[in-house]
């Protein structure tokens, strides 16, 4: 049994929104199957998206800027 919420306290969703066009589009369960996989989703920005083929040219990219975060700033060339 549902307990019945209180509106007020519950919804923090500003009155511009409507929920039901927010959701019209919505599928249950779209991402299920990779989330019971452990696969972490992440939406990229457009601009990004444009710049990245596929999903090992991302993944490469971060591993660059995790070896450059690990570099001592008195290594790192002045600019």
């Amino acid at each position: 049994m549902k307990a019945k919420l209180n509106k007020d306290e519950n919804d923090d969703l500003r009155p511009e929104y409507d929920l039901k066009a927010l959701l019209k589009d919505g599928v249950q369960g779209k991402y299920a199957e990779r989330v019971q996989e452990g696969t972490n989703l992440i939406l990229l920005a457009p601009d990004v998206a444009a710049v990245f083929s596929t999903e090992e040219a991302v993944n490469e990219a971060l591993r660059l800027v995790i070896k450059l975060k690990k570099i001592p700033a008195s290594e790192t060339p002045a600019l």
